[in-house]
């Protein structure tokens, strides 16, 4: 009966598959809220440091909070991706990198006069973080000008 067993693993399949979309529907939401909650809380604090005066003393740590929400927002990108077409696709998964890299280096060049401030040994360090994670962006975008021109090349046709 080589039918049955196809048959069987045809519903574990299935099950599986429904199990995973509640797994995506369930991050997705986590995931969306963490967003909104997010962007409400950084709406307040800039009301808050334009009101008060410290927005050029607050701006770095809002931009930290905009990079973060554009994070999630992509990871949602991805999760709905997931969803819909049931297989894993890199690029947003790069873009998400990309973006986490940028955020980096603008938060070590933000506070480059405090690792100044804080002795040598400190500073060399930030430097080295700061050359990885400029090899780390070349690479990423080198990734998705790779993808991005493979996706558009036309596909081969038999004749």
């Amino acid at each position: 009966m080589p039918g049955v067993g196809a048959s069987a693993r045809a519903v574990v399949a299935r099950g599986f598959t429904y199990v995973e979309d509640v797994l995506y529907v369930g991050l997705g939401v986590l995931l969306a809220g963490a967003a909104l909650v997010l962007l409400a809380d950084g709406a307040v604090m800039f009301w808050r440091a334009l009101a008060g005066g410290e927005l050029p003393t607050r701006v770095i740590e809002l931009l930290d909070r905009i990079l973060l929400i554009l994070m999630i927002a992509e990871i949602l990108y991805t999760v709905q991706v997931s969803l819909r077409e049931h297989a894993l696709v890199p690029e947003p998964f790069l873009v998400v990198a990309l973006i986490a890299a940028v955020r980096r280096v603008l938060i070590i060049t933000a506070e480059f006069a405090e690792l100044v401030d804080k002795g040598p040994e400190s500073f060399l360090n930030a430097m080295l973080e700061l050359a990885l994670l400029t090899a780390m962006i070349v690479a990423l975008v080198a990734s998705l000008m790779l993808l991005r021109r493979r996706q558009a090349q036309p596909a081969a046709t038999r004749s």
